[in-house]
């Protein structure tokens, strides 16, 4: 039996966690079209095994044999441990739709693998993680970043330094340990350098598969993964650079490379979240009472490129038209109403990988927005975002942005003709790249508005200009880095890491 049990070959993942489950993600081994993958998982509490906890679970070919288990019913703010394995079964009819049962069937008591499980390699199929808190009382700590750029032949050790850090930030050795992380876009570069160069692209399913293996089976981040709750959401990297969905009506080619970059980040990104919309790809989740949004702003981004209205742009999809049928940017804004109306004036985080703010300084122009990639190109939901913000008094929105390999934190406020500044605070804090080795290529603090008032970049949040949004921006960094954010009752605290996890700055965000 033993020699029937195998180490995954990719993960453990701890991905979407609350105060009573986990959800841990594997991908098994590699068969073949009669062969079916199953992960073998048992929970363990102090070093114990967790009585009738062990279990099968399949991992399947749709998703290159990536699979999640969920274990509920768990201690709130309590440390657990998974073991976790895999093995393969033979099914003699590879057209016969199988059902779980019938191929867990063929295996042995579940119970009777717990043993092997603990014999297999902590560092390859051991996931260790702490269950979330009910209600935070005091305060708590999150990391996130994004882009890490793959690295080439010479410095792929080098992509993979920041994790170590990270990991460090998170360990119970640590004072005030970090507890999820969040991955805010560009996980890999399946563009390796870019749309336009051929060199590197990924265009088969095998070679999309491969740059998450790649990413992903790195030491660093991987521990980081098997330890950390780790939330994922995906930026334009992970099919094409500048990706717009109008590119699948224009391009057979287009629509083939995004259904197999789609298929991926579903195996590799989507599977271990919440996915509280269903097949959805935007999520939300809660902290302790803390709540967040995660935008997805890819896969429904509509821009014409050739129609320079900007009014046309919609980056999360097209608003609604009726009661019955909401798009994600109606979604969304129910989502703000309904947290304020919960948890009143703490933060409501929303994940949104490209910038809010602030703008680049070729967007103060109209022909820069069109080229722009942020919301600066996208003034219909900004400005529904905006107004749903402002008609509801909705307090202590902060916003976590990636993208543009410069982070930086953005202070927005609201100024009214009649009422002068509107007591409403929202930020951005912006965290990239993970890891970039071309720094004279973009993110020049230069680039971006730092005092929008002073510079022209004055947003109206209505038509008529009653009310206009303003921001000032500070401690930009064009260093490799991650971000910690510390949340308390009067503030965020927002602190900037190298890649060797020495402090590049600290920001304080007044509540």
């Amino acid at each position: 039996m033993k020699s029937m049990l195998h180490e995954p070959s990719l993960g453990p993942i701890v991905g979407h966690t609350t105060s009573s489950s986990a959800r841990i993600w594997i991908r098994g081994l590699d068969g073949d079209e009669s062969s079916r993958s199953i992960g073998v998982a048992a929970l363990f509490k102090n070093g114990r095994y967790v009585a009738n906890t062990a279990r099968y679970f399949r991992l399947r070919r749709e998703f290159d044999r990536t699979g999640i288990t969920d274990f509920e019913g768990l201690d709130a703010n309590t440390e657990y441990t998974v073991r976790l394995g895999c093995t393969l079964v033979n099914h003699h009819n590879d057209e016969e739709v199988d059902q779980d049962d019938a191929v867990f069937s063929k295996l042995p008591p579940v119970k009777a693998w717990v043993g092997d499980l603990r014999k297999l390699s902590a560092e390859t199929s051991l996931a260790r993680f702490s269950t979330f808190e009910h209600t935070v009382e005091s305060g708590f700590s999150f990391l996130f970043g994004s882009c890490r750029y793959p690295g080439f032949i010479f410095d792929r050790k080098r992509s993979d330094r920041i994790f170590k850090s990270m990991t460090a930030e998170c360990s119970k050795e640590h004072a005030d340990p970090a507890r999820f992380v969040l991955m805010v876009g560009d996980q890999i570069y399946a563009d390796l350098l870019g749309k336009a160069i051929p060199i590197g692209r990924a265009e088969t399913p095998k070679e999309f598969h491969d740059r998450y293996n790649d990413a992903f089976s790195t030491p660093h981040m991987r521990r980081l993964m098997s330890n950390t709750p780790t939330y994922m959401m995906l930026d334009d990297h992970e099919i094409e650079d500048n990706w717009v969905a109008g590119r699948v009506q224009k391009d057979p080619h287009k629509r083939t490379l995004f259904l197999m970059s789609m298929a991926a980040y579903a195996s590799y990104q989507w599977l271990h979240g919440p996915q509280t919309y269903g097949r959805r790809l935007f999520y939300s989740f809660n902290y302790g009472g803390y709540p967040f949004f995660v935008l997805d702003e890819r896969t429904s981004r509509i821009r014409d490129d050739d129609d320079k209205i900007l009014e046309d742009n919609h980056l999360l999809g097209r608003p609604a038209k009726n009661a019955q049928y909401q798009g994600q940017v109606d979604l969304f804004c129910d989502w703000l109403i309904a947290q304020q109306k919960a948890v009143g004036n703490l933060p409501k985080f929303v994940v949104s990988p490209s910038v809010f703010a602030p703008n680049s300084v070729e967007a103060l122009k109209d022909k820069g927005k069109y080229r722009d990639d942020a919301w600066a190109a996208f003034p219909t939901t900004r400005r529904q975002v905006l107004q749903t913000i402002v008609n509801n008094h909705i307090q202590n929105v902060v916003f976590l942005s990636g993208d543009i390999h410069c982070s930086n934190c953005a202070s927005i406020k609201f100024k009214s003709e009649k009422a002068g500044i509107r007591a409403l605070r929202a930020y951005d804090i912006t965290s990239s790249a993970l890891y970039w080795p071309f720094p004279f290529a973009d993110g020049d603090p230069l680039d971006y508005v730092h005092d929008s008032e002073a510079e022209g970049d004055g947003f109206d949040v209505f038509e008529d200009g009653s009310v206009i949004m303003h921001y000032t921006t500070k401690n930009f960094e064009q260093e490799d880095n991650y971000s910690r954010v510390d949340v308390s009752e009067k503030q965020i605290e927002v602190q900037t890491f190298g890649r060797k996890g020495e402090s590049l700055g600290t920001t304080i965000l007044p509540l």
